[in-house]
């Protein structure tokens, strides 16, 4: 053997020698951080060309925030990094999460300060479609940019050529300068129907597209992120079916015939065929036949697949605990909707005391559930883990309201008894009542509040414990 060769061996063992004698880096490893999820200031084109960029509150200096995709089954884990030179905190819409992670600032945790950080991490055991969006003075943050889309993937995906995520949502733009119109909080705006933008956009473009070819089929999930306004949809070029609400799944694929309503928080999960040839109009529609149509989001057809139309898609697999037990014999809690302008209430109960309409009106409150205004120390209603609930909501005012519960899903209780699909958020219309079931089965401290956010925040939240 020559001198090179032994020498080369000696090394060999050396290093290994050496490699054994190495501490262990996996413990350093599972201590590592997580991921980061920054709340900053940016600067991004909201308005078309010609206008100035537009100053945002931002997660990770992009508006919507990134997209975050996580498998069923998984674990979620963010570190919020607030920037901001104001208090924030992270709600993580629509999944039924341990209540210390559910981001409700003055409920489920105290705000994050600048310069700040607060570690969120829990389980996700429901595929679908999702959001976080800041849950601290949400009517502002919200439409400043704070918000974007929690996508949790089947195992195995549907049938499609494409997944694209949708994120609804309009600005108050000055036309001037292109900039957020301040008076976040304006009297206006709080008691009638809620900060109306006017441009309105997908993912932070107001001229969104997409390519895709004739006989394509997508999945597009659509993501109502507007603070108050409810968008009515329709299809051109396309032909589809609902699969699943608030991102749990349909029984059986619904075809879309007509009109998609999409109230704010609200998610539709849509499989579509193209069926536009090259060069046609394909896509979203928004407005209605009255005041006309007007192309939300563009699907550019680009040319013909290789195969013919397919037939329906197969529904997607059930999440677990989708089911509502003993709905018909529950109790049945009264929470009625009151307030707001034209209408008004006679009084209601603010920070500790009862006050008439024009005294809460003087402190900017103007709407209640079941005669408490904002939060107060004691819940809707104490529920023991494990039983079935149902609330009645009665809209008492003469503006729609899109009511989301934290921490659970429900099913929508028909006339005849039936149980509609699962939800987080239902809305309803002036006289409207609507009757709730769910199943108590996560404990905590739970919101259950308007989502046009500015009726959150003059008066239109409550909460449930469940323990």
């Amino acid at each position: 053997m020559s001198t090179a060769s032994t020498d080369l061996r000696l090394s060999r063992r050396a290093v290994c020698a050496g490699l054994a004698a190495l501490p262990v880096l996996r413990p350093a490893l599972a201590d590592a951080p997580p991921p980061l999820l920054t709340a900053r200031e940016a600067r991004v084109q909201l308005a078309p060309p010609g206008y100035d960029t537009t100053p945002v509150w931002s997660y990770d200096g992009s508006l919507p925030g990134p997209v975050i995709r996580a498998r069923q089954g998984s674990r979620l884990e963010r570190r919020l990094v607030n920037d901001l030179p104001v208090p924030t905190s992270v709600h993580w819409h629509g999944i039924r999460i341990d209540n210390a992670m559910d981001g409700v600032a003055g409920l489920t945790q105290d705000p994050v300060t600048p310069g700040g950080q607060f570690d969120y991490a829990f389980d996700l055991p429901d595929a679908g479609t999702y959001w976080y969006h800041a849950h601290t003075n949400s009517m502002e943050q919200v439409a400043r940019g704070l918000a974007g889309a929690l996508i949790v993937d089947e195992p195995t995906p549907p049938d499609v050529d494409a997944d694209h995520v949708l994120l609804l949502d309009d600005w108050l733009l000055d036309p001037d300068s292109g900039h957020f119109v301040d008076g976040f909080d304006h009297p206006m705006m709080l008691s009638h129907a809620g900060r109306m933008g006017n441009l309105m956009g997908v993912n932070g473009r107001h001229d969104f597209s997409l390519q895709a070819r004739q006989n394509d089929r997508l999945r597009l999930r659509l993501i109502n992120g507007a603070n108050a306004r409810i968008f009515v949809l329709a299809l051109e070029g396309l032909t589809g079916w609902r699969v699943a609400l608030d991102g749990m799944p349909l029984e059986r694929p619904e075809m879309v015939d007509g009109q998609l309503i999409l109230a704010p928080a609200q998610r539709v999960d849509l499989i579509v065929d193209v069926t536009a040839e090259a060069g046609a109009t394909a896509g979203l529609l928004s407005g209605s036949e009255a005041d006309g149509w007007r192309l939300l989001a563009e699907v550019a057809v680009t040319g013909r697949a290789a195969r013919t139309p397919r037939g329906a898609p197969a529904p997607l697999p059930p999440n677990p605990r989708m089911a509502v037990p003993g709905a018909a014999d529950a109790p049945l809690l009264e929470m009625p909707l009151q307030g707001g302008a034209m209408r008004g209430m006679n009084s209601g109960h603010y920070q500790g005391q009862e006050m008439g309409f024009r005294a809460l009106m003087q402190r900017g409150q103007y709407w209640a559930l079941a005669g408490q205004v904002g939060l107060g120390p004691e819940p809707f209603a104490r529920l023991s883990r494990g039983e079935t609930t149902r609330i009645a909501m009665t809209n008492d005012t003469i503006f729609p309201h899109a009511m989301h519960l934290h921490g659970m899903h429900f099913r929508q209780i028909g006339a005849d008894g039936r149980q509609g699909p699962l939800r987080d958020t239902v809305m309803l219309m002036p006289d409207d009542r609507v009757e709730i079931a769910f199943l108590t089965d996560n404990p905590g401290k739970w919101l259950l509040h308007c989502h046009m956010l500015g009726h959150a925040a003059s008066g239109m939240t409550h909460w449930i414990e469940v323990a």
